[in-house]
């Protein structure tokens, strides 16, 4: 599966019916009014609009889509969700565009702007809808005849693992699980999946096997584990960005933990812990790009000033470019202004202290103003932080807290931040002992995750900024 193609032809078709439904929008406006979006004055003019606004329809648009998530999971549609999810996004879209495009210099029957917005609703959603309901069901009859498949590994391999592999083979419909092999977990190899499908290792190894196979499905199939053990298991996929899924007891049937979301596939049920509403999640996303790029526009002569007074005071580049742990523990590279000498960790890495004669008088200056993360915020912009959450960690350190406090491993559930919790309460940590007191407060930011907290830690963290009591 082509994930990246499968994307572009969503984003193409819909880009098609927005143009389109601009096109016919226009028309019956101008149609049945003598106001018109399009100047009569000079056709110039008139052009230049028509397509300004065109323009700026087609980027509301696509914008809306993206913020939704109509282009996350592209493989793993509902028809029904997704005709719900339209049907709720269109009728958002249309509200803010009809009141947008309203003519506010001559007043009108309002019977004329029921029309203008059912038509402008009925248009977007048919010319939006239509396209991505024939990709979806193309799809959907790929994954059924197995021609599209999700690399799925099994955590099993007794008879439990070996009845859950034959179910899934036996379906007439396949329900899009593309098995690689199975992790050995020491139940009875001999009645399970040994010698069947391939073995990829054992439990230590999980994080190379799902990172060196793109696995995107994990099916627990243990034939006997206790809770501690199974909970510990769990607490390690969640944070490898795979869906879990697991055979239910009759105690999870009971209790009432087994949803169905497809009638006729094998019973697994998907463990999962939302830390925030989805919306809330969408939300968070929008500020960090709002916000992100509205601080760089605004600080760009802060960006220009600092940016000189570092090549003056001190060699070397301006920036400094690090390698950190991100979310899933994937890497990547954070921006800093540079406030530290040329060759600072040349005899190993080091955290920095109040009291670091490797820092520049200017850079400590940054530092107690958080004016050395500015550049921070182009991280946000491509996606690989946030403004709200821990702090990210090199490798270095992340090995040694993890020795410690294993349980810090939960942090790579979410975006590392500009600024954290564990930031504005605790500061900045000097050695190891004072980066796992730290973590305390960075994991009950993760079980209390929310729009209001984020502002509310956005807030402590101006305060520290105007204040200067940073490093």
């Amino acid at each position: 599966m082509n994930r990246k193609k499968q994307i572009i032809k969503c984003v193409f078709f819909d880009l098609i019916g927005i143009v389109i439904t601009w096109i016919l929008f226009v028309y019956y406006r101008n149609k049945f009014t003598n106001t018109s979006i399009v100047s009569t004055l000079l056709p110039s003019e008139g052009l230049a609009k028509y397509y300004l606004g065109l323009g700026l329809f087609v980027i509301f648009w696509l914008l809306l889509f993206s913020l939704v998530g109509f282009y996350n999971d592209v493989f793993r549609r509902s028809r029904i969700k997704e005709l719900g999810n339209s049907i709720g996004i269109t009728l958002l879209g249309a509200i803010v565009i009809f009141f947008i495009s309203l003519n506010r210099e001559s007043v009108l029957s309002s019977l004329y702007y029921f029309k203008l917005f059912y038509t402008q609703f009925i248009l977007i959603f048919i010319f939006t809808y239509v396209p991505r309901l024939i990709i979806t069901s193309i799809t959907i009859h790929r994954i059924h005849t197995r021609r599209y498949g999700y690399p799925t590994i099994i955590i099993g391999e007794g008879k439990k693992a070996l009845d859950l592999y034959n179910e899934l083979q036996a379906q007439v419909k396949s329900q899009g699980y593309k098995i690689v092999g199975y992790i050995e977990t020491g139940d009875n190899a001999n009645e399970g999946l040994a010698g069947i499908i391939p073995n990829l290792g054992s439990m230590q190894s999980i994080g190379e096997v799902i990172q060196q196979y793109k696995i995107e499905e994990v099916l627990l199939a243990l034939d006997s584990t206790d809770n501690k053990s199974m909970l510990k298991l769990i607490n390690e996929l969640l944070c490898l960005n795979v869906m879990i899924k697991a055979i239910p007891s009759l105690y999870d049937y009971l209790t009432g933990r087994v949803k169905m979301s497809e009638i006729f596939s094998a019973p697994l049920f998907t463990i999962s812990f939302e830390l925030m509403p989805s919306w809330q999640v969408k939300v968070k996303q929008l500020m960090d790009y709002v916000l992100s790029f509205v601080a760089l526009i605004v600080l760009l002569p802060v960006v220009l000033f600092l940016s000189i007074l570092i090549k003056l005071t001190s060699k070397g580049s301006i920036i400094h470019k690090q390698e950190r742990v991100g979310q899933y523990g994937k890497p990547f590279i954070l921006y800093k202004f540079r406030s530290m000498y040329i060759d600072a960790e040349s005899s190993g890495p080091a955290l920095s202290s109040k009291t670091d004669t490797r820092v520049t008088p200017l850079g400590r200056f940054m530092r107690k103003t958080r004016l050395d993360e500015i550049p921070n915020f182009v991280n946000v912009l491509k996606g690989e932080m946030s403004l709200v959450g821990p702090r990210p960690e090199r490798q270095f350190f992340v090995n040694q807290i993890v020795a410690i406090a294993p349980h810090y491993i939960h942090l790579q559930k979410v975006k590392p931040g500009i600024t954290s919790w564990g930031q504005v309460k605790y500061g900045y940590a000097e050695n190891v002992d004072q980066m796992v007191e730290r973590l305390k407060y960075d994991l009950l930011y993760i079980d209390n995750m929310s729009i209001i907290v984020d502002l509310k830690i956005i807030i402590y963290t101006l305060i520290t900024v105007f204040k200067g009591k940073g490093v």
